[in-house]
């Protein structure tokens, strides 16, 4: 198999890892409030990763610290914006809006590092595009405040896709995602400290769902990200990541019992059609 290859086999396995995330923090949130819980995730993240990484991280270089701090405030401001748009918008309307990341890539990957998607994939985004539309049938009324901060988060996710491409390339990856998770965790801090009144009710559905989340769906699936994503294209890479709406879909089924209607199913399979089509171009 080739190199690309292998890296886009880790970028599929770090999806179906992040597929899981959207019941876990669903069932955590009821324990804690929001920003607290990013503060807490990413400040054990930061510990585990130095502790695992220190031979590396001990001489991070200040180009990497300013990429690492960069890449971190677009991940941080991605998540902070979807969080807040929640509270103005849908569920699914937030769900698909945010996957129009998968659009804003492409024209990102365009404007940012003058490379333009080939055909196949472009026509894997459409489809793409058309299944989270029937997956998630976004429900609500007309565009809103809470819709424009979630957009806001698609962009930020892809500008994050595209400018990792390009930092990973000059930069060692676990310098990059160490920076990451702390500019995340003190992000996180400040919001919690402005924005919430902060809480937590120490509680095993927590304490457990926690240490996943920082283990496998931070440590592991950001670090993994950041390593393997410059094997690849960034719209070949958000392609990939599109299918994590149709993990949660079908985790949310066995774990909460949410029914997946046959407009989810249909768009479930036009995503997994758009990542074939993309794949095999």
């Amino acid at each position: 198999m080739s190199t690309r290859g292998q890296a886009e086999l880790f970028l599929l396995s770090v999806t179906l890892i992040w597929g899981t995330t959207f019941v876990a923090t669903k069932l955590i949130l009821s324990h804690i409030s929001p920003f607290l819980y990013v503060v807490i995730r990413f400040s054990l993240a930061s510990i585990i990763f130095a502790v695992l990484t220190w031979k590396n991280v001990r001489v991070t270089t200040v180009g990497a610290a300013q990429k690492g701090f960069f890449l971190g405030v677009l991940l941080f401001t991605g998540f902070a914006l979807q969080t807040i748009g929640l509270e103005y918008t849908t569920a699914s309307k937030s769900a698909f809006v945010t996957g129009m990341l998968v659009v804003f890539t492409p024209l990102c990957q365009i404007l940012i590092e003058k490379r333009a998607p080939k055909l196949g994939n472009i026509v894997g985004v459409i489809l793409v595009t058309a299944g989270l539309f029937f997956l998630t049938s976004p429900k609500g009324s007309e565009f809103n405040f809470g819709d424009a901060l979630t957009l806001g988060c698609a962009l930020c996710f892809a500008l994050y896709i595209v400018c990792l491409d390009i930092f990973t390339k000059e930069h060692d990856a676990a310098q990059l995602t160490l920076i990451q998770f702390a500019t995340a965790a003190v992000g996180g801090g400040l919001m919690a400290g402005t924005f919430e009144h902060t809480w937590i009710e120490l509680h095993p559905t927590l304490i457990w769902w926690v240490l996943y989340l920082t283990v496998a769906a931070t440590v592991v699936a950001i670090y993994v990200q950041t390593k393997y994503q410059k094997e690849t294209t960034p719209t070949r890479a958000a392609v990939i990541f599109s299918v994590e709406p149709v993990i949660a879909a079908v985790f949310a089924y066995f774990v909460l019992g949410e029914v997946l209607g046959v407009l989810g199913i249909l768009g479930g399979g036009l995503i997994v059609a758009g990542v074939l089509v993309s794949e095999l171009s």
